[in-house]
């Protein structure tokens, strides 16, 4: 039963290794983002009603957001364990996610952060969108981007730190690099992956 959150600054491949542990430990990767553009696409009530707040240009607020968690957290694929990307954002959300978890006497097993030096990330990113042909992607904006994923975060971190379920690997480095230190840290923790289930090439 892993129950798992990934967090990590934009651009540190945190979607490209959260689809690596959910492969290797055999659990879905649920993303807030991908739960509103489902049930955007799907014309739920939810999405109806994230539609209209994301269309005014307005934050989906955390009831909304808690309540499309809480939908996708009781599907089937979910009950065996999940990787959490994206989700929680704020303190009153990871009161929120305790409380569910509790409920159906569960607990997080670990919270991986992808640690990257932000002047790294930018040089990255700066020259990806210059390849790109992105022009509205300058350095400014994405070290804007940087500062308020760690104004955002820095809260949520120290929350999981103070609990001991804080797991920090090194981002930077090839796909398989990172992938590698994902599954040592976790191993340390007792979390393994399935067996069977791939090595990266380190």
């Amino acid at each position: 039963m892993t129950r798992m959150l990934i967090v990590g600054p934009p651009g540190a491949g945190k979607g490209t290794q959260a689809s690596r542990i959910t492969t290797a430990y055999g659990i879905p990767d649920i993303s807030t983002g991908d739960i509103f553009r489902a049930n955007i696409k799907n014309e739920t009530p939810l999405g109806k009603e994230v539609k209209a707040i994301v269309d005014a240009g307005d934050y989906v607020p955390d009831s909304l957001t808690n309540k499309l968690v809480t939908d996708r957290l009781a599907e089937d694929d979910a009950q065996g364990g999940f990787l959490l990307d994206g989700y929680p954002r704020t303190l009153d959300q990871v009161a929120y996610l305790d409380e569910l978890l509790a409920s159906h006497g569960q607990e997080l097993a670990a919270v991986i952060q992808l640690v990257a030096d932000q002047d790294e990330i930018v040089a990255r990113l700066t020259k990806r969108a210059q390849e790109q042909g992105r022009a509205d992607d300058s350095e400014e904006a994405i070290r804007h981007r940087q500062e308020v994923y760690v104004r955002e975060t820095s809260p949520l971190i120290d929350v999981y730190r103070d609990r001991g379920l804080l797991v920090e690997v090194d981002g930077l480095g090839g796909v398989d690099e990172v992938a590698t230190r994902i599954r040592s840290a976790l191993a340390e923790r007792g979390i393994h992956p399935l067996a069977g289930a791939d090595e990266p090439v380190a």
